[in-house]
């Protein structure tokens, strides 16, 4: 397993050998290590990445609490009957020497609000621009409209980053750095851009390097050559926290573990969800896997997302005699091989899942221990991310495991919106059929006022809480190790930004 480990991160330094420049310089480089791959220059799918590495913008940023910041837009309003946004823009310069113009992001508006993402739940009836203006036409009052124009989803590509037929070619931002090298899936170059409209960055380069194996990325911490690794799995951050080169660090974000159900699957009606909820030991997994005995998840919305977070409500349990229970009254009784059937059939499940995140595959094993003991079948499927996506799509999918984010989109309602709205969402809910659910958080989304929000808000934490159409398993950790010599490092609990442009080497 050494030998195999070190061979991984011998090829793994070669790779990314070409694009650093050595430590021992100016000290005025990083190398970013994280898991996640590039897998193209589209905005829907890694735009995530080129916000994070300080490449592409947004109209509207997020301070570290999440509060709404001028982006790409200076400033924005309202107009009186709710149905119309206009954002100003600020002077600014895409990375190819073109100016941002209110073309070009009304363009790139529109392509968002044509793909899977949080703008495209929005009641959008038309985009336009008008001089530095853009302005944003609704079909119906959407107040959370600026908290989804910081959704990564929305970055603005410069109009060059696209061919002929509007398919993404490149990656031109206007961010404090701009791409010199880009190797998808496994890394990119990125050089400050001396032209950026705000502070310039203090490095002069950063390396982006993915890497899937958790304890290869320990072993590049560790050994000096990551400066910035972020997702460690809980041995490696154990490790890594009792030597002296490197700083590690873990703060709590609005990131939950889940199962999403198959919520119309012949075996996954509500009180099987329930039966299958009863099966986890959720202090066990957050004990003995993420190693954050308080990240079990009593509830779907973690603390850090405020009213989200209902202290009212009853704490998910592990109690297996009661889910046995629940399992046998719906006709399920126990097999030679102690596997529950009725009328002739297992109750054998598929769970997808993958490794980029570490705990995944692990957590995915205790569940199918678990749910053994109390007579059901589970076949964990370890495979790349899309393969959930693809199965909500098709109709496939029967279970999955993976972590979401509700602070992706700073207001949650947005996320919320995107996953429990009509029809669900590939990260969301799967045919689960809740049209009071579903009309309070568009109600949500269009109302600004606390009094008419909050009440809503806590009807919808507790009707998915009761309906169980995802089952939560635990709450996140931001976790990551810093070289020592790295100044201005900020963590962002909501993951928007790895803070490049403000970090530095002590001289």
């Amino acid at each position: 397993m050494i030998k195999n480990t070190l061979t991984t991160l011998t090829l793994l330094l070669l790779a990314i050998a070409p694009f650093s420049t050595p430590l021992a310089d100016a000290k005025d480089n990083l190398n970013v290590v994280a898991p996640w791959e590039i897998s193209s220059t589209d905005p829907a799918t890694d735009g995530y990445l080129f916000l994070r590495m300080g490449i592409m913008e947004t109209l509207v940023n997020t301070d570290a609490n999440g509060a709404l910041q001028p982006g790409l837009a200076s400033e924005w309003k309202v107009a009186a009957d709710g149905l119309s946004w206009t954002f100003t823009l600020r002077d600014a310069t895409f990375h190819d020497g073109t100016a941002l113009s209110a073309a070009a992001v009304a363009s790139a508006l529109l392509r968002a609000a044509e793909h899977p993402g949080p703008l495209s739940k929005a009641p959008v009836r038309r985009i336009k621009h008008s001089g530095a203006d853009v302005v944003i036409e609704l079909e119906s009052a959407y107040a959370i409209l600026p908290a989804i124009l910081a959704h990564s989803s929305t970055i603005i590509p410069a109009p060059a980053s696209f061919d002929n037929e509007g398919k993404p070619r490149s990656a031109i931002g206007t961010g404090p750095f701009k791409i010199e090298k880009l190797n998808p899936p496994q890394s990119l170059t990125a050089v400050r851009f001396d032209s950026y409209w705000g502070e310039a960055a203090k490095l002069s380069s950063a390396n982006y390097l993915a890497v899937k194996r958790a304890e290869t990325r320990a072993l590049m911490a560790e050994s000096g050559d990551a400066d910035l690794v972020f997702t460690l799995d809980p041995s490696g951050y154990k490790r890594l926290s009792q030597i002296k080169q490197v700083t590690t660090r873990s703060v709590a974000i609005p990131r939950v573990m889940l199962v999403k159900v198959n919520n119309t699957h012949p075996m996954l009606e509500l009180d099987a969800r329930r039966a299958l909820s009863l099966a986890i030991d959720r202090e066990g997994i957050a004990a003995g896997i993420m190693r954050f005995p308080e990240a079990a998840a009593l509830q779907l919305f973690p603390p850090a997302l405020g009213h989200w977070h209902d202290t009212s409500l009853p704490a998910l349990s592990y109690n297996p005699q009661e889910s046995q229970t629940l399992l046998k009254a719906l006709g399920w009784t126990a097999g030679d091989d102690g596997i529950l059937t009725r009328n002739g059939e297992r109750f054998s499940l598929t769970l997808r899942t993958f490794p980029d995140r570490p705990e995944l595959p692990l957590v995915g094993a205790a569940l199918q221990d678990q749910w053994k003991n109390i007579g059901v079948e589970l076949n964990v499927s370890v495979s790349n991310y899309s393969e959930i996506p693809a199965g909500h799509q098709d109709g496939s999918l029967e279970l999955a495991l993976f972590a979401r984010n509700y602070g992706a989109t700073a207001d949650p309602t947005g996320t919320v919106y995107a996953d429990f709205g009509a029809g669900g969402g590939d990260w969301g809910s799967m045919n689960w059929n809740a049209p009071n659910v579903a009309e309070a958080i568009a109600t949500i989304a269009a109302n600004g006022e606390a009094a008419v929000r909050n009440p809503l808000i806590k009807q919808v934490a507790s009707d998915i809480h009761q309906g169980l159409p995802l089952l939560p398993v635990a709450w996140y950790q931001h976790t990551l190790s810093i070289a020592s010599g790295l100044d201005g490092v900020i963590v962002d609990p909501l993951e928007r930004s790895y803070g490049l442009q403000n970090i530095s080497w002590v001289k």
